[in-house]
C-alpha cells in the first residue's frame, strides 16, 4: 500500500509516468466522482450535463498525460449525453453544449501537455545542475585536501631545514598556521570566504575569550580579503602577546568594525598592557600592515600608546 501511495505521489508531481492501470483507475474514479456531483447538482440545475466532468479531465490529464485526458473527456461527454437526471434541453442544444465542452477540454489538455513538457525539461536541467554541483564540490574538496596536505608538507620541510635556526622558525611557524586557519574557515563555506567575526575568534581565541571584545555585525569577507586580514590579525595578536595587552595579566583588547558603502572600517584598541618605552625599527608586521590592504584600496594607521597599540584600517570589500 505504501509503495502504491509513493508511486501515486511521484506520478502526481510529474516525476514518473504512472502505470496504465493506475492512470485508468484514477480516470474511472474521477469520472465516478464527477457523475456523483452531477447527480447532486441535478436537483438544482437539471440542465448541467458536462460541467462536472471538466475538473475530472483536468486532473486525469495532469496525472496520466494527454492520452488519458482525451479518453476522460470523451467518456465524460458520453456520460453527459446518455445519463438523464432530470428534464433537459433538446438534443440540438445538448450537441452544442457537447461541442463547447470538447473544445474546452481540448484546449485544457493541450495546455497541460505543454506544461508537463516544460516541467519535465526543467527537472532534467535541475538534475543535471545538481550532478554538476556535486561533481564541482567533489573537485573543490579534493583540491582543498591537496592544498592542506601541501601546506602541512611545506610546514614540515621548513621545520626540518630551520631546525638549527629556532629564531627564524618561530617567525615563520605562526604565520603558516595563520594561513592554514584562514584556509579552513574559507573551506567551511565552500571556498567563498568567511565571516569577519569567525576570523577574529580563530586568531584571538587561543589567548582567552575573556581577554577581548568584538563589536560589529555579521560581515562576510571574500576569500582574498579574508586571507590578507588573517595575516594582519595574526601579526597584531602576536605583537599583543609579546609586547601588548595579552602580555599583561589585566590586558584587554577591543575590536570594532563597521561597513558602509562597500568599505570596511576596523579599529584595534589595546588597553591595560605594559608601558611601551621605545618603538623599534619597522619590522615585517609593520610592513605587512601597510602593504596587505593596498590591493583593496585600503590603508592602515598605527599609534603606539602607553598601554598598547591603537590601529585603524579601512578597505574596499570586493564582491563575493
Amino acid at each position: 500500500m505504501r509503495r502504491f501511495v509513493d508511486e501515486f505521489r511521484s506520478a502526481w508531481r510529474g516525476e514518473l509516468q504512472p502505470a496504465p492501470a493506475m492512470s485508468v483507475g484514477f480516470g474511472v474514479l474521477c469520472l465516478a466522482l464527477a457523475t456523483l456531483v452531477r447527480w447532486g447538482l441535478a436537483h438544482i440545475r437539471p440542465d448541467i450535463f458536462f460541467t462536472p466532468y471538466f475538473p475530472a479531465v483536468v486532473f486525469v490529464a495532469a496525472f496520466g498525460g494527454p492520452r488519458y485526458g482525451i479518453a476522460t473527456s470523451i467518456a465524460g461527454g458520453a456520460l453527459g449525453m446518455l445519463l438523464e437526471f432530470g428534464a433537459g434541453p433538446s438534443d440540438g442544444a445538448k450537441l452544442v453544449l457537447l461541442a463547447l465542452y470538447l473544445v474546452a477540454c481540448g484546449l485544457v489538455i493541450w495546455g497541460i501537455s505543454h506544461y508537463r513538457a516544460i516541467a519535465a525539461k526543467q527537472r532534467e536541467i535541475a538534475k543535471r545542475l545538481i550532478e554538476e554541483e556535486q561533481y564541482r564540490k567533489l573537485v573543490v574538496d579534493e583540491l582543498q585536501h591537496r592544498l592542506k596536505n601541501k601546506t602541512s608538507t611545506i610546514h614540515a620541510v621548513l621545520h626540518q631545514v630551520l631546525y638549527d635556526r629556532p629564531d627564524v622558525w618561530a617567525t615563520i611557524d605562526h604565520r603558516i598556521r595563520a594561513l592554514a586557519t584562514a584556509d579552513d574557515l574559507i573551506a567551511k563555506v565552500d571556498g567563498r570566504g568567511c565571516d569577519l567575526k569567525d576570523l577574529l575568534v580563530s586568531e584571538l581565541g587561543p589567548y582567552g575569550h575573556v581577554r577581548f571584545e568584538l563589536n560589529g555585525g555579521p560581515l562576510f569577507l571574500p576569500a582574498k580579503l579574508a586571507v590578507s586580514l588573517a595575516l594582519i590579525f595574526h601579526e597584531l595578536a602576536t605583537n599583543a602577546a609579546k609586547y601588548g595587552a595579552f602580555s599583561s595579566p589585566c590586558g584587554y583588547l577591543q575590536v570594532r568594525w563597521t561597513e558602509q558603502d562597500g568599505r570596511l572600517k576596523l579599529a584595534w584598541d589595546e588597553s591595560e598592557g605594559p608601558p611601551i618605552e621605545t618603538v623599534g625599527d619597522p619590522g615585517f608586521g609593520t610592513k605587512l600592515l601597510k602593504a596587505a590592504l593596498s590591493a583593496f584600496d585600503g590603508t592602515s594607521e598605527t599609534s603606539f600608546l602607553k598601554t598598547g597599540i591603537h590601529c585603524t584600517m579601512q578597505c574596499r570589500i570586493p564582491p563575493s
